[in-house]
């Protein structure tokens, strides 16, 4: 796989994007601007984290995402499949489909609720990609009236695949986010192995504005209210499983099991594999 960038502009903005890399851990998608957009997965496997949500994708499936920020990462198991990422984007803006449509976008009242949705690739989607593949390698086909067929061609697609009512009413729903409440953005993400400025991006708050919104709604600090929750989860299955200790580590969002030592027995005053002795002789 040759690792890069290409793109073609309409009007001046990126409306399709394929991009090639080597595996990662994590790797935020933040939106600078009100755009919605569609992934094909071409090659290798990820998955997506955002604010209440976790999806695993692989190729021939494929991602429409509303205008927020999320994660893209990575796991050891799927590391291990080819030499890396690569995706080919479609991303749509309320200014330009308005002026491409003619719609006026504030007269749909209609709205969906999710903010990222998970597709199969179908005969129809397939074809699409490719076609947009072929431009994407070869820009100097890609001109103006060509690429506003396609994008037109895109949203009449995944109007029918999704069943929406009109093409007017899925670009609307798309630029409305569905509110997710504080709280189970936390919830959601406990686990997760996220910094609290990770946990601030998904939450589209700085990082000041989040930890004064934490301690509004949990009236403790981010960093002790999680690490004790963490801690109570792997207490638990310490208690309930025969798991490596090393793997509870993993599963409670621990950054490694030597982190994961020194923490729990600062809660605990045994170590994880003393204190897992000390329950079975109970």
């Amino acid at each position: 796989m040759e690792y890069g960038q290409k793109v073609l502009k309409y009007k001046g903005r990126v409306v399709f994007e394929k991009m090639s890399m080597p595996y990662f851990k994590r790797l935020p998608k933040e939106f600078f601007e009100d755009e919605a957009c569609f992934i094909f997965v071409n090659e290798g496997e990820f998955s997506i984290r955002s604010q209440d949500q976790y999806f695993t994708f692989k190729k021939d499936n494929a991602i429409l995402a509303k205008c927020l920020n999320y994660f893209f990462e990575t796991n050891e198991k799927q590391c291990q499949i080819g030499e890396g990422v690569e995706v080919i984007g479609v991303l749509l803006y309320p200014s330009l489909v308005e002026e491409l449509f003619q719609f006026d976008l504030n007269t749909s009242t209609h709205s969906v609720d999710y903010n990222l949705k998970q597709f199969e690739v179908d005969a129809l989607l397939l074809n699409y990609k490719n076609s947009i593949n072929i431009l994407l390698d070869h820009p100097e086909l890609a001109d103006e009236n060509l690429l506003e067929t396609k994008l037109k061609e895109f949203v009449l697609l995944i109007t029918k695949s999704l069943h929406i009512p009109s093409q007017l009413d899925f670009l609307a729903a798309m630029f409305k986010p569905s509110y997710i409440p504080f709280k189970e953005i936390i919830h959601a993400n406990l686990y997760a192995d996220l910094s609290l400025e990770q946990l601030a991006k998904l939450s589209h708050l700085s990082l000041s504005s989040f930890k004064r919104k934490f301690k509004e709604v949990f009236d403790e600090s981010p960093k002790k209210y999680i690490t004790s929750k963490k801690v109570e989860k792997a207490a638990q299955l310490l208690k309930a499983s025969e798991d490596r200790i090393s793997d509870i580590a993993y599963d409670c969002g621990f950054e490694n099991s030597s982190t994961f030592n020194r923490v729990f027995k600062s809660f605990h005053q045994l170590s994880p594999s003393a204190y897992r002795l000390s329950q079975n002789d109970k």
